[in-house]
Formats: structure tokens, sequence, C-alpha cells
């Protein structure tokens, strides 16, 4: 093994690329993560840190027996509201803090496909504002600009990202908060349809509208954590040729002509992806999101008041002002938020429908810290004045980075869906965030190629089986995705084969060579589909000895395959008794 990867794109395509090519190991990444972390010291990130020595012993673990897993190996952190079990959870107040005996679903879920927590990280005190200074623990910096907000609550989840310290992270969104330090730190913020994910172990904001968010270098690693939350395929419809998509009016950006600027420049880039904009009445929408601090404050009240109330000293001043405001509202309040809510929701919905996606910027300007410091109120407005009405109609955004500002700083849209629609954004915001420049993370490293391409359906003429290092996620499989040909299943073949490990290859490939029935062994293959097209540009990357044949199934079906000249084995290893090419990788 050799350490010629460094720990720092940590995009999953390319953490995938590089276990699968032998360059590194999930053991030797997370040691050169804690040695980054442990060097550069960027304040306020960590809450609870895993320790080093078990954080390497859960990769070694998976080492052994889990490379198949969709997230082996990856490194992830969870914001401190979220519960992971061994860590204490304290939603940035120590006195709050609890040890969960078990971790929230989600978190679960993504360690169970073989994902490797680093830790806890800060975030505004009880999830409540969007600046990311209201935290004991310190205020996380902006990568670009520590003068700068780094924005929150989910500043910890964002800046973690951002820094390249995990590949992707968790937070939690109920006005803006999956999305705002997205946009500030130069990353992809995912929030799902509003029940998407589960809110089990998860400390309420406003529990009727908080959702567990995504913060990810790329938006298909966002959109792959969402597929092993909800335990659903990641496949996204094709992006349309043409479509419409919506743009608030007026518009408002506090006097930044640089941000007003960049964003006329992300909607001339729409346009030339094929776009129509129709203008949007924003009112209804502006309306929806200042109902989330009126009488809404109180189901704040409901989740952490009575604490709050007991221990008015251990909570931040603003914190404690803003959810014990909850107070002042009564019961007729409520109710009558509640009907005007339900009557600008239908507005709301109303326009969505129709256009094909609404487009915002995620905020409408970069703030300092030292703005923040004397209007700590007012610039937590003016940050959410695009990203607080969202969770009351219930849809899924997207933020993506567009462009870098000429001071230097990043810039960000949201694409918003209807409710149900969050595969939808995938490939226009991936294609987007590819051709935009602006990279991923502080070191804006360049997004891999596009989803856009390789998930639009090619013709399905060719069912073809594949056996060795073009299996999903090793060495190879760039080049099934290259050519768009989509993965069906994983099959035996029928028990005529046997599978040899080629001389001087690299990366190392098997040979899968036809024998008499009762001399060979059912060896496990991968079915994809892809047009003769495709195949043709598959095969002229592909050397000799290999060779396509037709292949017979363990359930008697014939299919394309690869297969090896047969003078190509003479006194290669047969690895046949393995049952395939995965379980010899898993028997080294």
């Amino acid at each position: 093994m050799t350490a010629s990867f460094t720990a720092d794109k940590l995009d999953i395509t390319s953490l995938r690329a590089a276990f699968a090519s032998g360059t590194l190991s999930p053991t030797t990444l997370i040691a050169q993560l804690y040695d980054r972390m442990d060097r550069e010291q960027l304040p306020a990130i960590w809450i609870a840190r895993v320790a080093r020595q078990d954080a390497i012993a859960r990769a070694a673990q998976l080492e052994v027996s889990a490379s198949e897993l969709p997230l082996y190996g990856i490194p992830f952190a969870v914001k401190d509201n979220v519960d992971v079990a061994g860590l204490p959870t304290t939603a940035a107040c120590p006195a709050f803090a609890y040890q969960p005996t078990e971790s929230s679903p989600a978190v679960q879920a993504l360690l169970d496909a073989g994902a490797i927590c680093l830790g806890k990280v800060n975030l505004d005190q009880f999830a409540t504002g969007l600046v990311g200074s209201r935290s004991p623990y310190g205020a996380c910096e902006n990568v670009f600009d520590s003068d700068y907000l780094s924005g929150g609550s989910s500043s910890g989840s964002a800046v973690a990202v951002a820094a390249h310290y995990v590949s992707f992270s968790l937070g939690t969104d109920t006005a803006g908060s999956g999305r705002v330090p997205a946009a500030l730190n130069n990353i992809v913020g995912l929030k799902p349809s509003v029940g998407l994910f589960s809110n089990r172990g998860m400390v309420p904001a406003c529990a009727s509208l908080d959702c567990l968010s995504v913060f990810a270098g790329t938006v298909d690693d966002a959109a792959l954590v969402r597929s092993v939350i909800t335990g659903q395929p990641d496949t996204r419809p094709p992006r349309p040729a043409s479509f419409t998509f919506g743009v608030p009016s007026p518009l408002e950006f506090f006097g930044d002509e640089q941000s007003r600027a960049v964003f006329e420049r992300a909607l001339d880039k729409l346009r030339a992806l094929g776009g129509e904009l129709v203008s949007i009445d924003y009112a209804p929408f502006a309306a929806l999101g200042d109902m989330l601090y009126g009488p809404f404050v109180v189901e704040r009240l409901l989740g952490v008041g009575a604490f709050i109330e007991s221990h008015q000293d251990d909570v931040l001043p603003v914190t404690r002002d803003i959810i014990l405001g909850g107070n002042k509202f009564t019961a007729s309040d409520a109710f009558t938020a509640f009907r005007q809510a339900s009557s600008l929701q239908h507005q709301c919905l109303s326009a969505l429908r129709s256009v094909d996606v609404m487009v915002t910027p995620t905020v409408p300007k970069h703030f300092k810290r030292s703005e923040d410091a004397s209007e700590p109120r007012a610039v937590n407005d003016k940050l959410g004045i695009y990203t607080r009405f969202v969770n009351f109609v219930g849809g899924p955004v997207l933020s993506v980075p567009v462009e870098f500002r000429d001071d230097g700083l990043p810039f960000g849209i949201s694409l918003l869906g209807l409710p149900g629609q969050d595969a939808r954004l995938d490939a226009l915001g991936a294609l987007l965030h590819e051709q935009s420049g602006a990279g991923y993370g502080r070191l804006r490293h360049p997004v891999p190629r596009s989803a856009d391409d390789r998930t639009r359906p090619p013709p399905v003429e060719a069912r073809v089986a594949v056996v060795g290092a073009h299996m999903r996620g090793l060495a190879l499989n760039e080049q099934l995705l290259d050519v768009r040909a989509r993965y069906v299943t994983t099959i035996e073949t029928a028990a005529c084969y046997k599978l040899y490990v080629l001389p001087n290859t690299k990366p190392e490939r098997p040979g899968l060579v036809q024998v008499p029935s009762g001399l060979g062994s059912s060896i496990e293959v991968e079915l994809w589909d892809m047009s003769w097209a495709s195949l043709g540009q598959l095969m002229s990357r592909v050397p000799a000895p290999l060779c396509i044949g037709t292949l017979e199934m363990s359930d008697g079906s014939l299919v394309k395959g690869f297969l090896c000249e047969g003078s190509a084995v003479v006194g290669a290893r047969d690895i046949s008794s393995l049952g395939g090419y995965r379980a010899y990788l898993a028997s080294l």
C-alpha cells in the first residue's frame, strides 16, 4: 500500500477509485485526516471527536470484509443535535448534554453502509440561527476568510466538509441551516422533502418543519447519501433538453452588487442549458418565511423551552430570548397563524407547479462577523430571506456552488422542487456545478464528471456480463459509467467456467474461460444494460486477451459478456473456487 493519495480530495468517486486501485486504504485515509486536523487546528469545528485509535480500528474492521458496501471507508461528521451512540449530544449547550444509547436511524444507516463517523460538530445553540456564531464552543470560521460568517446553524457540518476533513456530513434544516453554510463555504447542501428522512434521534427545533440535511462536495455524493439513508436506489430522471425555471421578483441583495452580478450570470448558465426564465411573485414566499419567527416559535418552546426556563444562565442570551419569546403568543395567535400559513402554502405550491424548478440565491450577501456582532437578529433575518419559507411548502432543495466573486468569496444558488421531487433536481444541479468551475471546498477541487449523461437511459440493446475490475466500485467501473451503461443485477454464471488471475495486468484483472460442463464453477458476475454503440466504445478500451462472447447464466439465460482467450491463462492462478473476483479481493 502506498501513501501517494493525499487526504483532501474526499469526494466519494475519488476515494472509491483510490481504494480500488490500492493507492489508499481506509486506515491510511483516517490516519492522514487526523494528522491534518491536528496540524491545522481550525477553530470550533468539533464538539466531540472520535478518538483516533477508535476511528482507525473501525476502518481496519471494514477492510476485512466490507469493501462492497456503498460507503465503504468514507469519513463523515454529524451535527451535535443528532444522536450518535457512544458520543454525547449537546445541541451546543453543555448543560443539556445527554448520552444516547443508540444512533439516529439516519446515522445508523450510514454506519451500516460502511461510512466512518469521525465525530460530532458545532452548531448555533439548539439549531437557532443561520449565522454560525451562537455557540459556547466558539464560532466556526468561513474557510475562505475568517472575517466572514461561516453560516449556520449547521456551521460545523459545513466547515468540516469544506475544510476537506470529511466527505460528507449530516446537518439539520428548519429555516435554511442545511443550505446557508453550504453556499458560504463552496459545497453542496441537500435539504430533502420534509418527512423523507426520519427525525428520530434529533433534538427538535421546530418539529413540524425540521429536516435532517446532507452536506457534501458534489451533488452525486449528496444524492448517494440520501439514497443510503432512505434505502432507495440513487436513480434520477434524465435532465430535459428544455425546462422552465422560476426566479423571484423582486430580488433583494441588500446592496451586495457582487452577489447580484454572480446570480445574473448563473441565470445565463441555466439558459445555456436549455432553461427558460419565468418570473415568480415572491411576496407569498416571503410572507410565509416571515411566519417562522412569529407564533411558530411556540414549537421551539415546546421542544426545549422547559430546559431553558430552568437553566437560563446556561443558554446564550440571544438563543434564550428567541425561544422563550414563544411565551408571548396565545392559542388564538397560533390558530390564526396556521390558517394564514395554509393559505400562503397554497399560493406558493401553485407557483411552484407552474415551473420545472424554482431558482434563488441561497444567500443574498456575505456578512462579516463584526456585522453579526452588532446586529445579530438583523443579519440572521437577511441571511434567511431565500431559505426560511421552504420547509413550509415541504419540497426538496439543492444549494449548488456556481462561481467565486471578485473578492474571493463563493456564491451558490438554490434549486427548489415540489415535495417528493428530490431526484429531479440532481441531474441539473450536478451538471451546473460541474460546468461552473467553482469546484468544491476551500481547495476548489474539480467536480467529477456530471452524472447527467451517465444516468440518461441509453437504448437497451445489449445486456453485458462483467466479471472483474469493471464491477461497481472497482477500478475500471468508470469505463462503464462513461458509456452510460446501467447496472441491472448481480448473478452467477452456469457451472461451466473457470476464473483466473491474469499475470502482468494493472490493475490486476481476472480472465473468465469457458470449460466443459461439469468441470467448471459458477462465477459471480454483474449484468449491465447498454446500447450497441456503448458496447463498441467499451470494447475499444479493453485490451487483449479479453474479448466479448456469449455467457450462460445460472438461470439458463444467455448474455454477452467478457471472456478470455484460453492461451492467456496457461500457468495463471485459478481462483474459481472462490466464486468471483470480489471474493478473491476479499481474500487478499
